[in-house]
């Protein structure tokens, strides 16, 4: 691995354009190259074998035009289902899947009621169970699969009603039964806001700044830092007339 070389930020959308904030916010040196696979989007609802098939290839491609020095899989469902893969198959380079936040909530306050919110693939899988059983005895926790949220986050325009009817027939039912809320989607965290106009102002946990410092200390920890004092951001996609958007959620502040 070369320090000036890539890091590929994988996701199914724009969703893991929360993850590559957080990654260019902790190591601004360092080039990015983000990938979403728009054309296939949402991954939350398709077949295991179909979300591991999309995501090797769409790997192997950025691989192919940037070699990269590190991957990271900004997907939830992507990382259940392919991160073993993804693996076994580049060994040389550090690969870094994402996962729901529950340690943080957990650790968060004592015997507390945390609201889980995810899509169906990632709360099926057994990545998820195995997670959940670290927690459950010290914690009460609710998986709610997300059918349609990571879709509608996809066509943009968070401001419009629509969005606050689709979360409060999601969620709506657990306002004031639970303490807190893991955003197990990488879609979730640019609907913050409107997730606390349904839910109210209770403390909410995504993985993308845990998922940023296990890249650091590995990239720190082979000596692959770039300490240059601005990185290049690239970005590309299986539906090009989403990069806009993927720019434009780059530039949103997540609350």
């Amino acid at each position: 691995m070369k320090k000036e070389e890539y890091i590929g930020v994988f996701d199914s959308g724009v969703g893991g354009v929360s993850v590559l904030q957080a990654i260019h916010e902790m190591m601004p040196g360092e080039n990015l190259y983000f990938f979403g696979d728009s054309l296939n989007a949402p991954y939350g609802e398709k077949t295991l074998e179909d979300v591991q098939q999309l995501t090797l290839n769409a790997i192997e491609n950025m691989n192919k035009k940037k070699h990269l020095k590190a991957i990271v899989i900004a997907c939830n469902t992507a990382t259940s289902a392919a991160v073993t893969l993804l693996r076994e198959k580049y060994t040389d380079i550090p690969v870094i899947g994402i996962e729901p936040a529950l340690k943080p909530a957990a650790l968060s306050k004592k015997n507390s009621c945390i609201l889980v919110m995810a899509t169906a693939n990632t709360l099926r899988l057994d990545k998820f169970h195995q997670l959940a059983e670290r927690y459950d005895k010290s914690a009460t926790i609710i998986p709610v699969p997300c059918y349609g949220l990571a879709k509608r986050i996809e066509q943009g325009n968070l401001d419009q009603p629509d969005l606050i009817e689709l979360l409060t027939d999601l969620i709506g039912p657990y306002k004031g039964k639970v303490d807190s809320v893991v955003l197990g989607c990488t879609h979730y965290p640019f609907v913050k806001n409107q997730i606390a106009t349904v839910l109210g102002d209770i403390p909410m946990f995504d993985g993308a700044y845990g998922t940023s410092k296990h890249l650091y200390n590995c990239l720190k920890e082979c000596d692959c830092l770039n300490d240059q004092e601005e990185g290049d951001i690239l970005y590309g996609s299986s539906k090009e007339d989403e990069i806009p958007i993927y720019k434009t959620f780059m530039n949103t502040p997540i609350i």
